[in-house]
């Protein structure tokens, strides 16, 4: 009875037990669903249209389309740099959990170089984390597919298509043309933000050369898209796309024929080689040799092969045509000649009395002459057609310096031609002023006679002696040097011509002074007695030039140097040659330097005359080949230069250094 009464009494407790529970798990869920609906209306009513965006834009993201990079062809279509297709590997961070680990394991599968992850992580820290970084460009098949295969093991990783830059003839227009290679931390530095937009998804830009002079031209503007991703951040579909407008195609006006005729003719020899329009300005060809593969830096060159550049003796990225600096010798001597004539100090047919030596009156110090004994009484055409240092020493006597210099100067000598190109040297030009910055001495006679033969303290490039030879050649008309020709919307859309009027009125005054002047340089190539004789055999047209053999270290003597041995002369001057055709109506000037030569005339005549050869089949005439070349006779002349004392050596390649000073009075 009582084991009843006691079974009675646990159950009633049991059944009192589980409905206590019963009420309590029903008020947690109660409690529950109370909480999720509160956090419903929370998150779906008062905040919708904040989370809704959210999640749109984790749905929805957009995505830069970079523009096609204008084409650059030649003056007659030649195609120069393109665009070819290529793949590359791009990393999202954000997508990224251990950015280390994730290269130590990418490695394995596609290599990657110590530049490729430098690089890499320099661009990292400049971009927001949602967006794509190039690390490996230009992938190989076989790269492409082993990726593939792994493609599951790296999430945020993929393989792009982009566009890559070629150029077409590589070494031969490096110095023209330059480079695009990759945007590093220091471009976005330099960049606004409207400037940094304009990039997006863009992996290049213009280094050197035409690439960076018309950056903002052959750039173009980038398109987006709208795409449709999954959780995995891969595209699903696109939803909208607004199109890039793809940079615009330029047309140069140098002549692919005419460039490799005067790579041709220096033939790896350090020294440069210009051709210019007198009529217009229009560079025709700009080679500086040595030369290199632009194509190395495109996608980012290897520290082996920049190292073996820049360790290469002969200095093959240095554009000697736009920042060599060389003491011009004779080849100013014709401008210096139209100075006096247009400064009224001298006529045509007055003559000086060469005897193989130039004193200053007053003074025992005296400077010698081109010939041993002298050329005997020459007038200005004559003293041009032999190079007779006596009458130049004594006009630039005559002048002084301040009007040489303020003269010498309309020929953009001591400043930038202003050539479409970034990075041109100045020079120097000899005056009162550049000294004055330099030295406390004062400006000396014997300085101003040296400076009559382009000795002392002058520095000029090829492009400024080019271009000082293509003013006069254009009757005086100065025309700024420019590479641009044409530009084009598209390979569809007509060339349009770009506008490169005078820059100012003509330096030629008088029409007689240049054609005295132009006769001298007549017969300084036809005359057969000349610097320059028997360079014009053969040639269809009439030539007007001028040589130029440059000392590069000063005399230690006043004696004349008997060694004629070719290797011991070329290791001493640096020989020029400037000319132009048709003497009567000039079409092209040529100015080519050699940095290592005997003779003007002997060194760099026959390359001037190897461009003209090419420009005459240009001009739809005979052949090179078939026109009576004859022998190239070199000139006689010694070298044309003033004897090494005080005030008389000639200015260093970088114008670093002062020549000491004369000891004459100051002037």
């Amino acid at each position: 009875m009582s084991l009843r009464r006691a079974s009675i009494k646990e159950m009633r407790g049991e059944v009192a037990l589980f409905r206590r529970r019963a009420l309590a798990g029903f008020g947690l869920i109660l409690l529950g669903l109370i909480a999720v609906c509160t956090r419903y209306v929370y998150l779906q009513v008062y905040h919708h249209d904040e989370f809704a965006a959210r999640s749109e834009q984790n749905r929805i993201k957009p995505r830069a389309i970079p523009p096609a990079r204008g084409l650059i062809y030649d003056r007659n279509g030649v195609l120069l740099a393109d665009n070819v297709p290529a793949f590359r590997l791009e990393v999202t961070p954000e997508q990224v959990g251990d950015m280390d680990k994730m290269l130590a394991d990418l490695g394995a599968v596609v290599p990657l170089s110590d530049d490729d992850i430098t690089l890499f992580k320099k661009q990292v820290k400049q971009s927001r984390r949602f967006e794509g970084v190039p690390l490996k460009l230009k992938l190989t098949e076989d790269e492409i597919g082993r990726f593939a295969v792994n493609r599951w093991r790296f999430p945020g990783v993929d393989v792009v298509p982009y566009l890559t830059r070629r150029y077409m003839m590589g070494p031969e227009f490096a110095h023209v043309i330059g480079y695009v290679s990759r945007i590093d931390a220091d471009d976005l530095d330099r960049m606004d933000d409207d400037e940094e937009a304009s990039y997006k998804g863009t992996t290049h830009i213009g280094r050197i050369g035409i690439e960076r002079y018309y950056e903002k031209l052959l750039h173009g503007a980038p398109g987006y898209e709208l795409v449709e991703v999954n959780a995995d951040g891969r595209t699903q579909a696109v939803l909208d796309t607004t199109p890039p407008t793809p940079g615009k195609n330029l047309y140069l006006s140098i002549d692919v024929r005419l460039q490799k005729a005067a790579l041709e003719g220096l033939a790896g020899r350090p020294g440069a080689a210009i051709a210019i329009d007198p009529r217009n300005g229009q560079v025709l060809a700009f080679a500086s040799e040595p030369t290199y593969d632009p194509n190395l830096f495109v996608n980012g060159i290897s520290t082996a092969d920049y190292k073996a550049l820049n360790t290469d003796p002969d200095k093959p990225l240095v554009n000697r045509a736009l920042r060599g600096v060389y003491p011009p010798g004779s080849t100013v001597k014709p401008l210096l000649a139209l100075g006096g004539l247009t400064l009224g100090l001298r006529r045509p047919t007055d003559t000086v009395f060469s005897n193989g030596q130039f004193c200053i009156p007053g003074q025992s110090r005296c400077y010698r002459d081109d010939d041993r004994g002298g050329n005997g009484t020459v007038n200005m055409m004559q003293a041009i057609e032999h190079s007779t240092n006596t009458y130049f020493y004594k006009l630039a006597l005559d002048m002084g310096i301040d009007r040489l210099s303020g003269w010498m100067s309309k020929f953009s000598f001591g400043s930038k031609t202003g050539i479409d190109l970034v990075g041109e040297a100045e020079g120097v030009l000899p005056s009162r002023e550049w000294k004055a910055k330099r030295s406390k001495a004062g400006w000396f006679p014997g300085e101003t006679i040296i400076s009559g033969i382009g000795q002392g303290y002058w520095a000029v490039t090829p492009i400024q002696l080019a271009h000082a030879i293509a003013t006069f050649a254009g009757h005086g008309i100065p025309y700024a040097p420019h590479l641009l020709m044409d530009t084009q919307d598209g390979v569809d859309s007509p060339r349009v011509a770009q506008s490169f009027p005078p820059e100012g009125p003509s330096i030629v005054k008088r029409d007689s002074d240049w054609q005295a002047v132009n006769q001298g340089m007549i017969d300084v190539i036809n005359s057969g007695k000349g610097t320059g004789k028997k360079l014009g055999i053969g040639f269809p047209f009439v030539m007007a030039g001028k040589s130029g053999t440059a000392e590069r270290f000063s005399r230690k003597t006043d004696a004349y140097d008997t060694n004629k041995n070719s290797a011991y002369l070329a290791a001493r001057h640096r020989a020029w040659f400037i000319a132009y055709t048709p003497a009567d109506d000039p079409k092209i000037a040529v100015a080519v330097l050699l940095e290592a030569g005997a003779w003007g005339a002997q060194d760099s005549g026959p390359i001037v005359r190897k461009i003209l050869d090419q420009w005459v089949v240009d001009q739809g005439g005979a052949r090179p080949e078939e026109l009576p070349a004859g022998p190239i006779a070199t000139s006689d002349a010694p070298i044309e230069s003033a004897p090494a004392s005080a005030g008389s050596a000639p200015a260093p390649a970088d114008s670093s250094e002062l020549p000491p000073d004369d000891n004459g009075e100051d002037q």
